[in-house]
């Protein structure tokens, strides 16, 4: 019965997102029920992908990426995989009509994980369109449920705000990407001079990216707003810590916001939501 075989699907994809993201996981109970499977299941696509790239060291990364690159796009094509995470996503991406592009987008950022370890301006940008950015406008397709004009309209803050929370993660995971994986992300950046200037010129510009996704929030449909707003509460708070972290301890250890303080601003965050502060 494919009934339950998609039951099972999303089943997965929910105990992957709680599994890898408490704050991912809190957004979600913040969204209209309805959109709960939806981006359950993208986020299990998403982080499915991101751990070939990130955590398989000794495993055949590359050949692993595109055995699922290619899985990825035959389950689309022929309605469903046997690989339930797959499954799930498939359905979503046919249901909400996600445009193709931003699938490749996506998977070709994370091919760059497997290649590149410093980026230039230009890769900077690509790999935060692919791996950030995308990704946001599939939960876009997704919450504006077939409104191409809201979705137009709100297209440039999703990928602004997709943007900020990639580049605030580049800054908490410092210290494991440029130690343990090699990589340095920001452009133009030697970190082994990394001092409070750079850190807040980076800071700066996540600023610009915020105020332009918060703006968005507040247009998107009123099931999907609060969700939204959950992570960007989170993000915020996460930003701010990391603001008041000085240069050396963000390369020495990872910047962490504990789950009772994410539980507290889930429920500040929604005592502003009922009286409508966004």
């Amino acid at each position: 019965m494919k009934p339950l075989f998609d039951s099972v699907s999303i089943r997965a994809s929910k105990m992957i997102t709680k599994a890898y993201s408490t704050s991912f996981s809190l957004g979600i109970l913040g969204l209209d029920k309805k959109y709960h499977d939806p981006i359950y299941a993208i986020y299990g696509f998403v982080r499915f992908a991101d751990e070939i790239v990130d955590s398989f060291e000794g495993y055949p990364q590359e050949k692993l990426l595109k055995r699922f690159w290619a899985d990825t796009f035959e389950s689309i094509d022929d309605k469903i995989s046997l690989n339930p995470i797959l499954n799930s996503f498939q359905q979503v991406v046919n249901a909400y009509e996600i445009d193709h592009s931003l699938i490749e987008t996506f998977l070709k950022s994370m091919e760059m994980d497997l290649y590149k370890n410093d980026y230039d301006e230009q890769a900077y940008k690509d790999y935060i369109l692919g791996s950030a950015e995308v990704v946001g406008l599939m939960c876009l397709k997704v919450f504006v449920d077939g409104n191409e004009v809201r979705y137009e309209k709100l297209k440039v803050p999703a990928m602004q705000l997709g943007s900020a929370f990639q580049k605030i993660n580049f800054l908490r995971d410092l210290n494991a990407d440029y130690h343990s994986l090699g990589r340095t992300y920001f452009p133009g950046v030697d970190l082994k001079g990394f001092d409070e200037k750079t850190k807040t010129a980076i800071e700066a510009d996540i600023d610009v990216d915020f105020a332009a996704g918060f703006e968005g929030i507040k247009l998107l449909p009123k099931g999907a707003r609060f969700g939204v707003y959950i992570a960007y509460v989170y993000y915020y708070s996460l930003f701010k810590k990391i603001r008041k972290t000085h240069c050396d301890i963000i390369l020495s250890k990872r910047v962490r916001i504990s789950n009772k303080r994410k539980y507290g601003l889930l429920i500040s965050s929604y005592l502003r939501h009922t009286i409508n502060w966004i």
